[in-house]
């Protein structure tokens, strides 16, 4: 029974890092991803469609994103949904295809980039940290219902906190990366 706190308490803290991983993909670094285009959805025959699902998405190189929709009625609907979302840049509509431009970043947005990651970062933490008092809180129940010794449960919490501090260093490693690739001209 303690196996199983152990093995649902790693998952959780492996979903935390996921997740954070996944939120900084939306960051825009030196080099422009499509997948700062993730979130946008596409009012496509009453459903709302990822952009990549409606069309192809390219960057063509560091700082231009090419849009080519497969139905050429959906330009407009995509130019709508670019400039809802708010990513920085104005879709420029050609007739055949949305190309967006973004201009090179200031340090002051390579700054900023970098705030919303460590925002993304502690959130990850803050999750990590529930996660251990979700499993402190089983190993205590346990404790109290005379399933474990009070040994056992200390050694239990311990090995809880050892999985914490582990997946803690986890995302300072992995924010300190995307901090430098932030950065780097």
């Amino acid at each position: 029974m303690l196996d199983e706190i152990y093995t649902q308490a790693e998952e959780k803290m492996k979903h935390a890092i996921e997740h954070m991983q996944k939120e900084f993909r939306t960051i825009r670094t030196g080099k422009v991803t499509t997948s700062i285009l993730d979130g946008i959805k596409i009012d496509y025959y009453g459903t709302p469609t990822p952009l990549d699902q409606v069309g192809s998405v390219l960057a063509t190189d560091a700082t231009t994103i090419t849009i080519n929709p497969w139905e050429k009625n959906l330009l407009g609907d995509i130019e709508t949904a670019i400039q809802q979302a708010n990513i920085g840049v104005n879709p420029n509509n050609d007739g055949e295809t949305i190309k967006l431009f973004f201009p090179p970043m200031t340090v002051d947005q390579r700054q900023e980039s970098v705030k919303q990651a460590k925002a993304m970062g502690e959130k990850a933490k803050v999750a990590i940290r529930n996660d251990r008092r979700w499993a402190n809180d089983k190993i205590k129940k346990l404790e109290k219902d005379k399933e474990i010794t009070q040994d056992e449960s200390k050694q239990a919490q311990e090995k809880i906190q050892k999985l914490t501090d582990k997946y803690v260093a986890e995302v300072d490693n992995i924010l300190k990366n995307k901090e430098a690739e932030i950065m780097k001209v």
